[in-house]
């Protein structure tokens, strides 16, 4: 989840999996002989047992606690989505530009919409963040319009870039509000 906070279900099943990395650590410890001497000869295998079963709890306990809680946002899941009078262009970099380095500069200029930082169900035409596409993989989501990406692992040659003005919830807008370029990489 590159923009997001955790919700609470999926802060409570971190807590679950970070207890039973603690508890299975202590236990495997104890059976191994290499800590934990003050606990009994029993307690390496219980504690195993225990971390194993917080493993379990991580899936099962915040889906039952929190069954309310979506796992899609609702706006994107059903319904027409919002349009935007929004355009996203390019400043940087320029089409057919050539690009030396394992970083690119990306400028991007957004009229008519204003981001928003977080995610939100209350949407508007007029507001939202943007997702960046390098060669079909979303490589960012971002709450700016400058940033710079990596590419030190993509491979020389041609790449293209796209930008998208979604809405605040992640989806995109109907009509898309997108923008593209084209640019080469150099070989080492």
């Amino acid at each position: 989840m590159l923009a997001h906070a955790g919700a609470v279900d999926e802060s409570l099943s971190v807590a679950l999996l970070f207890g039973a990395l603690w508890i299975g650590w202590a236990g495997w410890s104890r059976l191994k002989g290499t800590g934990f001497a003050g606990l009994p000869a029993w307690a390496g295998p219980g504690l195993l047992v225990v971390a194993v079963g917080l493993v379990v709890a991580a899936a099962v306990v915040p889906r039952a606690v929190f069954p309310a809680i979506p796992t899609t946002t609702p706006a994107a899941a059903s319904g027409p989505r919002p349009s935007s009078t929004a355009t996203l262009s390019f400043v940087e970099p320029s089409d057919g530009r050539s690009v030396a380095g394992d970083q690119v500069e990306v400028v991007l200029e957004l009229r008519g919409g204003r981001i928003v930082e977080g995610t939100s169900t209350q949407l508007t035409p007029d507001t939202g963040h943007v997702h960046l596409v390098l060669d079909g993989a979303l490589v960012s989501m971002t709450y700016g319009l400058v940033q710079v990406v990596d590419i030190g692992d993509v491979a020389p040659g041609p790449h293209t870039l796209q930008a998208e003005y979604v809405a605040a919830d992640h989806a995109p807008f109907d009509p898309r509000v997108t923008a593209a370029v084209r640019f080469e990489t150099g070989g080492p």
